[in-house]
């Protein structure tokens, strides 16, 4: 960890930090934006045609958890390094979606909505189960902060606020469908890798928070239903959930 504001990539008392720090809601919010992000049929034509995630689902979140940590808590020289890697791996990520329009993983377009739709899961996340109040001024911090990131990778206009968040989520509506891709994803998804008794049990209350988590609008176009009286005990499982892995695994920053 590069805790040099001279350095570092981010800033070391930004929040940001704070929100990639804790596991409990980095592992919801994960979850929520895979839901989300395979909502836009091009990135998902993207993943299905270019990823190993139905060989090596776990090998897949290791990679991008080493991405958050080193985009996150590293210097500037790693960061950057690290989003070249994924730039360069993206530059053969092309192909032709479901519907024969071209798609490009580097398409600013398709960052845009990668980057926004992660944002927003991450955020919303912490906001709900993580161990602190985070204010609206927070939220636009970390929104503010990740848009930097947005931006190296080359994504259109990353948003700035929370407000800006939303509303450009709310624009790509209009290009968001569930492929048949998207179908198997969602369901790959839903059924996770967990193995013995307890894991698969928590796995399954980490889905229900996870769609929980997202837009009202976005549930319908992934063939899912709201909670309605689930939520509540859902959400008190799920905090419930969160304190026991803290005692284990603290957050990063406190």
């Amino acid at each position: 960890m590069c805790d040099d504001p001279d350095v570092a990539y981010l800033p070391v008392e930004g929040v940001a930090r704070l929100v990639h720090g804790d596991l409990p809601a980095m592992l919801v919010g994960g979850v929520a934006a895979l839901f989300f992000e395979m909502l836009h049929p091009h990135s998902m034509a993207g993943v299905a045609d270019h990823s190993r995630y139905r060989e090596d689902a776990l090998g897949r979140v290791g990679q991008t958890a080493r991405f958050i940590a080193e985009t996150t808590y590293g210097t500037r020289d790693a960061a950057r390094a690290a989003v070249a890697r994924v730039r360069a791996g993206h530059e053969h990520v092309t192909g032709i979606a479901d519907d024969g329009v071209p798609y490009a993983a580097n398409d600013p377009h398709l960052l845009a909505w990668v980057h926004d739709a992660g944002t927003y899961a991450f955020l919303a996340s912490y906001r709900r189960f993580g161990p602190r109040p985070l204010s609206a001024a927070a939220a636009d911090r970390y929104v503010d902060e990740m848009a930097r990131l947005a931006f190296d990778l080359g994504a259109d206009a990353p948003p700035r606020t929370w407000r800006e968040l939303t509303a450009q989520l709310s624009a790509f509506r209009p290009e968001l469908r569930l492929s048949a891709d998207g179908v198997e994803a969602r369901d790959f998804l839903r059924a996770g890798v967990s193995a013995g008794t307890v894991a698969p049990a928590v796995y399954r209350l980490i889905v229900a928070s996870a769609l929980d988590l997202l837009p009202p609008w976005a549930l319908p176009l992934l063939g899912e239903r709201p909670l309605s009286w689930q939520a509540a005990p859902v959400r008190l499982a799920m905090r419930g959930v969160g304190t026991a892995l803290r005692a284990v695994i603290p957050p990063v920053a406190a």
